[in-house]
């Protein structure tokens, strides 16, 4: 693994000596509220690495162990989604053509297409189940209603990936596992719905999208009792991709839940996706749904993703690890015209030297740029240093915007902490919790602060992560005052 990844071990110079003019040093003891927080958690002061520094200032407030490279999780997408915005710009969209290749015979409500209805990829990440209806509507508007061949997928902009959905934690249901793809279709997944209809007495089950040749219960018994463990009390069987059953029961008390699932055949799901919406939309289609290439002719018409600034908030806010690692691949495409991992570390370990200096650049392991991993690795001297290059750029208010507000929104909805002053990414896998984002004080000082903990207790850190934010919102020591 280690000839894969580009990765300097610990003795790098810091940063904190590099920054700080002379006669001014970073507080070297970590915070009082910080340390009680940690004892409480039983957590030792070395499983963290921190850094607090106001915006545009030379030496930071706060330097703990900042020079550490360590697993930062889901922190790693704000080096994915900062590169992107600034390599790709933040008006960029990802295009998707598609042909009607072969004849139209009387275009219209019985028109019929004598051949293939065709459709490229090129990694957009949000070709969710609305934007594909609409691209199967341009296809009847131009006048198809049968089409007597087969539907061609080409997701050749990508290579394929040669893993697993289970590989990375052994549950290839959960959505985050999802693999990236030229040609990603609602992130093949499903959400089924529970509702409960109380005077019958069971909860309706529904399931969306229509997945043609995929059945599910219709329903199950609702029980009494508080809303527990809803999802094992339904007693799921999906060992059948094609068959959704349920024997247990649904508390009433749970009111209408919603079960988001990686469907379980993950190379079946495009074509019962197109076949299900293609045939709920009146249409029929005489062939299959296979693989193949898009000519070389000018496509029939094409589909534009949203913008980049408005997809990073999906990404960052919500930590969509799917989306990230298409936009991971997609700068690997377009800076070395190849889809592919490789081509993506790559494309970013440049843009980090050239963007943020050699130095802090040496702490930084790449796999696949969402954190979903075991082998990313970031020192938190090289976070806040992304974080400050972002402050001074031109892509700032749009990285900014795009961060889950505390106690606001995101995965940061929760937060008691700084309460609508905090934009902060966060990161989370087992043995992982961190922090990283801008802190705006009592005082109308902001503050770049990053923190993560590498511990098999990181769950139990949030608090400690929490007393650091609201330090920084009380200005770090310097100019203590309440906040509003």
């Amino acid at each position: 693994m280690q000839g894969r990844f580009r990765f300097a071990a610990l003795g790098i110079c810091s940063l904190m000596l590099a920054l700080s003019p002379p006669g001014q040093a970073a507080q070297r003891a970590l915070p009082g509220p910080v340390e009680l927080e940690l004892d409480r958690a039983k957590l030792p002061r070395d499983a963290l690495v921190a850094v607090v520094q106001e915006v545009g200032a030379e030496s930071p407030r706060l330097a703990w162990r900042a020079d550490e490279p360590v697993n930062p999780a889901s922190l790693m997408k704000l080096l994915t989604t900062q590169a992107a915005l600034e390599l790709l710009g933040p008006a960029w969209t990802w295009s998707t053509p598609v042909w009607l290749q072969g004849t139209l015979h009387n275009a219209g409500p019985q028109g019929v297409l004598e051949g293939n209805l065709v459709i490229k990829g090129s990694g957009d990440p949000k070709l969710v189940m609305e934007r594909l209806w609409l691209l199967l509507r341009r296809v009847q508007q131009l006048g198809v209603r049968e089409i007597r061949g087969d539907i061609v997928l080409d997701r050749s902009a990508f290579t394929a990936p040669t893993g697993s959905p289970a590989d990375f934690d052994g549950d290839p249901l959960r959505p985050y596992n999802v693999q990236a793809d030229a040609l990603l279709l609602n992130y093949r997944s499903l959400v089924i719905s529970f509702t409960p209809d109380v005077q019958r007495g069971v909860a309706t089950v529904s399931v969306e999208p229509p997945l043609a040749g995929v059945r599910a219960d219709a329903s199950l018994p609702l029980a009494d009792g508080p809303c527990d463990d809803w999802r094992a009390a339904a007693k799921a069987d999906f060992v059948d991709p094609a068959r959704l059953r349920f024997a247990g029961n649904y508390a009433a008390s749970c009111g209408e839940k919603q079960w988001p699932l990686a469907f379980a055949d993950p190379k079946g799901y495009d074509a019962r996706l197109l076949l299900g919406l293609w045939r709920e939309m009146g249409g029929t289609i005489s062939g299959s749904v296979r693989e193949g290439a898009a000519p070389l002719a000018t496509p029939s018409f094409v589909v534009s993703s949203p913008a980049l600034a408005e997809l990073i908030r999906d990404v960052n806010k919500f930590s969509n690890n799917t989306m990230a690692q298409q936009l991971f691949l997609t700068l690997g495409l377009m800076q070395k015209g190849i889809g592919s991992p490789q081509a993506a570390r790559e494309t970013l370990q440049q843009w980090a030297e050239a963007r943020l200096g050699e130095t802090v650049s040496r702490s930084l392991l790449i796999d696949n740029g969402s954190g979903l991993s075991r082998e990313h690795r970031a020192s938190a001297a090289l976070l806040a240093r992304l974080l400050q290059v972002a402050w001074g750029g031109p892509t700032m208010p749009e990285l900014m915007s795009s961060l889950p507000v505390s106690g606001v929104d995101g995965t940061m909805r929760r937060a008691r902490s700084a309460l609508g002053r905090a934009h902060l990414k966060t990161g989370s896998l087992r043995d992982v919790a961190g922090i990283a984002g801008y802190v705006l004080s009592g005082s109308g000082r902001r503050y770049v602060v990053v923190a993560m903990v590498n511990h098999p207790n990181a769950n139990a850190a949030r608090p400690a992560l929490d007393a650091l934010v609201q330090w920084a919102a009380l200005d770090a020591g310097q100019h203590p005052r309440p906040l509003d």
